[in-house]
Order: C-alpha cells, then sequence, then structure tokens
C-alpha cells in the first residue's frame, strides 16, 4: 500500500502564496514506489465536486494541470524526499478547498484512477 500524507495548509489573503507538501511513502500492489509513481494534488470546496488541480510524474518532468490554476500554481517533486510540492501563488477566495495528495501507478494522462489518498489539508483564502 502507498501512505500519502499532505501538509502546508493554512489561511492566507487574496493574492497570497502558499505551499503545500506531499510526503510519499510504500509501494502499489504491483510493486511501484516512488520513483515510479504518479502523485497528484486534488481539491472539494463545500458543496462542490472533488476536482483534480495538477499532476506529476515522479520520474521525468510531465505535468497536468487544471486550467483553472495553470500559471499560478506549480507542481514539483523531489526525489531525495519521497516528496511532492504544490506552490501555489497568486491565490483567490475561489482557491478556498480541502486539498488532497493522491497517487497511483503510471500511467495517469487524467486525473482519474488515483486510489491512495491523503487525509487532506484546509487551505483558506480571504478577500
Amino acid at each position: 500500500q502507498v501512505q500519502v500524507v499532505e501538509s502546508g495548509g493554512g489561511s492566507v489573503h487574496a493574492g497570497g502564496s502558499l505551499k503545500l507538501s506531499c510526503a510519499v511513502s510504500g509501494q502499489t500492489y504491483s510493486g511501484y514506489t516512488y520513483s515510479r509513481l504518479c502523485v497528484a494534488w486534488f481539491r472539494q470546496a463545500p458543496g462542490k465536486e472533488r476536482e483534480g488541480v495538477a499532476r506529476i510524474y515522479t520520474y521525468g518532468s510531465t505535468t497536468l494541470y487544471a486550467d483553472s490554476v495553470k500559471g499560478r500554481f506549480t507542481i514539483s517533486q523531489d526525489n531525495a524526499k519521497n516528496t511532492v510540492y504544490l506552490q501555489m501563488n497568486s491565490l483567490k477566495p475561489e482557491d478556498t478547498a480541502v486539498y488532497y495528495c493522491a497517487a497511483r501507478g503510471p500511467p495517469c494522462p487524467s486525473f482519474e484512477g488515483f486510489d491512495s489518498w491523503g487525509r487532506g489539508t484546509q487551505v483558506t483564502v480571504s478577500s
């Protein structure tokens, strides 16, 4: 099993920045470990469906972003620390949500099929 732990959430004024961290450990049933995973950030606001925010392959540098965050958010990863990051800049009130990190074995051309989830971290952006 893959364990995922998020951290870094908090409250910030509109226009501010936050950096979330996602520590990943363990392996999938197919034996994939951190160096061969897809890791993604999702978010869910009250009364709304969960949406994919950003995705990264832990091998290579291929990334995917939701249109709503492209140009403002940056996903990255550190193989030495088995950690994925989400740098969020120019935050807007509509970015307020619980942010979840999730992982799966490759391939991951979309935000579908992620089956190892963290408990989430709250991000609140005030106007």
